[in-house]
Order: structure tokens, then sequence, then C-alpha cells
């Protein structure tokens, strides 16, 4: 992995607390500490997969959304296949009466 030289500015606190990770995790340098923090935090900061409690409290904010809103269109799988693949929808139709056209003879 390359690495990329910083100069960076903290506050007394975070200082202290590099000095004590340092120390406690028996690091040779503030840059390794600096380095051990993120590797550690990163994870629960920024998740590379959705944890199943979010994905759980986002079903349950779109299911109050749409009963709040009487929300009753879903996506149909063709429109998500279309969107994933594409990242476009077509524009549809209007759900409405369906009409008889009359045939020519």
């Amino acid at each position: 992995m390359a690495t990329v030289t910083l100069n960076l500015q903290v506050d007394d606190y975070s200082n202290q607390m590099l000095d004590v990770v340092k120390a406690v995790w028996g690091l040779g340098n503030k840059s390794e500490a600096v380095n051990f923090i993120i590797h550690k935090a990163a994870p629960e900061i920024i998740e590379p997969a959705v944890r199943e409690e979010f994905a759980r409290k986002v079903m349950r904010n779109t299911a109050e959304w749409e009963r709040k809103f009487n929300f009753t269109r879903k996506t149909t799988n063709e429109e998500l296949d279309e969107l994933l693949t594409t990242g476009k929808i077509r524009k549809r139709k209007v759900a409405g009466p369906v009409e008889n056209p009359q045939k020519d003879e």
C-alpha cells in the first residue's frame, strides 16, 4: 500500500489520545497511531455493507412514510432492472381506466 505524507494539526486532546493509543498498542509513532485508529474506526463509521439494523430502520421509515402519504405505487421488477442497468426509468403512462381500442374491419 502506498503511503502519503501529511502535515496534521490536532488539538491538545487529540494529541494526548494519539500518545495514549501509541503507548497502549505499542506503536512506534503517532503516524502509526493515526493509521491504527482509522483502520479500527472506519468500518464502524463507513461500513461497505448495509447492516441489518439499518435496513430494518429504512424499511420501517419507508412503511411509515407510505402510510402517512397514502402511497401505494410500487416499482415493478422490470423498472428496477432498467434502473439498475441504465440508471434511468422510462416515463410510464399514468394509471387509469383501460381503454378498449376499436378494431378497424
